[in-house]
């Protein structure tokens, strides 16, 4: 669980999430004039130059060339003061005070939005970094930097170079951080399964407070694992985890939406999916995805309700979820054309029925094909062994 001194996130996550929300016109009840102001302030608390200008693009104002000449100057007054500390180091110190101040230069150059530079600066500081734990940190520094621009291939590449470096004997708090970086990176690139079993190992031990918020991570972990779980692995691992548990409460609809599916009570799940629908379109990682996760979420409901009947009226079904004959219908066909629900729909008796495979009856079945198959090998074989 996280510790009462959770170190704050990224400023750069923080406002890659807001430039999001300012941009995308689909997310509702977004205050643009107050998120624009919480943009520029971000912007010049940092003294962001090598975004600023990008940033007032995006949000439609013009460049106050003083402000900017300002965080232009402070940049370069604190690049300088980094230079005598790294140029002391080099004179006066030994090799970890170098590789300090030469990462403290990269750090710098990524907390300013200055991408090809912090990226140069942190090959350098890598080069002189000698122990497995000092690398994976830079690499996550990076991943950080990447995820801010929604570079996913960089991402993918730095992610690929942690693990590496984690294989050659990186302790467990690194090994752990990788899981929750690898699992956002999973989460925006839909392997929302994957994505659910790397949270939920790294949850009760959670130390990537710089990537998220320990809420936030308790968040996707739910999310995920309604539409990745089955029932009796939802139960055990998510609904009774004590660390999921702590902060449920404190996100909105999160708990009826975790607590009412294990329950089967589907009006309930729905309604309380619908109050997360906007938290879900308004996250930078899922919205790309809001509309496959709606699908996933009510084809996993459909799916559990139908296991426990072989056949059932359309009318009850509909009754049991809060929705109608028809939309269920015309819900229902799509997912059983798609061959996610095992079952057929009996329009003129208004009867869903359903057609579970025998898993005993398929092991037979494939026993009996793969004795066919060797049978006529060996057939074959024998008549080459006659004719020699």
């Amino acid at each position: 669980m996280a510790d009462q001194g959770e170190e704050p996130q990224d400023h750069k996550l923080v406002l890659a999430q807001k430039r999001f929300l300012y941009r995308t016109q689909d997310v509702t009840g977004v205050d643009r004039a107050q998120l624009q102001q919480e943009i520029t302030e971000l912007v010049h608390q940092h003294d962001m130059s090598a975004v600023y200008e990008e940033v007032c693009s995006e949000l439609g104002c013009g460049v106050d060339t003083a402000r900017l000449a300002a965080m232009r100057e402070a940049n370069a007054k604190r690049m300088e003061e980094l230079a005598a500390k790294l140029a002391d180091a080099e004179t006066n110190a030994g090799e970890v005070e170098v590789r300090d101040a030469l990462q403290a230069q990269a750090d710098y150059l990524s907390s300013i939005g200055d991408h090809a530079a912090a990226v140069a600066a942190y090959a350098v500081a890598e080069a002189k970094t000698a122990g497995v734990g000092p690398k994976m940190d830079l690499c996550f520094s990076l991943i950080r930097l990447e995820l801010s621009r929604g570079d996913y291939t960089a991402v993918k590449a730095g992610l690929d170079k942690a693990r590496g470096l984690c294989d050659k004997g990186g302790d467990w708090e690194r090994k752990n951080k990788l899981k929750v970086y690898e699992a956002v990176f999973l989460m925006a690139t839909r392997e929302f399964k994957r994505a659910a079993e790397l949270l939920l190992d790294a949850i009760a031990t959670f130390t990537s407070g710089e990537l998220m918020p320990y809420e936030r991570c308790i968040f996707y972990t739910v999310l995920l694992a309604v539409v990745s779980l089955d029932r009796p692995t939802l139960k055990s691992k998510v609904i009774d985890s004590p660390e999921v548990l702590s902060v449920i409460d404190v996100l909105p609809h999160l708990r009826p939406f975790l607590s009412s599916l294990y329950a089967c009570q589907y009006a309930q799940f729905f309604q309380a999916f619908a109050g997360l629908t906007d938290a879900v379109r308004a996250d930078m990682y899922l919205h790309p995805h809001f509309r496959f996760y709606m699908r996933e979420v009510r084809a996993a409901a459909y799916a559990q309700f139908l296991e426990s009947y072989k056949s059932v009226t359309l009318a009850s079904m509909a009754a049991t979820f809060g929705v109608s004959p028809d939309f269920l219908d015309a819900e229902l066909a799509d997912f059983i054309v798609a061959g996610r629900l095992p079952a057929k729909i009996d329009k003129v008796a208004g009867v869903v029925e359903t057609n579970r495979p025998d898993a005993k009856n398929a092991l037979y079945q494939a026993a009996i094909k793969q004795g066919d198959h060797l049978l006529n090998r060996v057939q074959k074989l024998s008549k080459v062994i006659d004719i020699e």
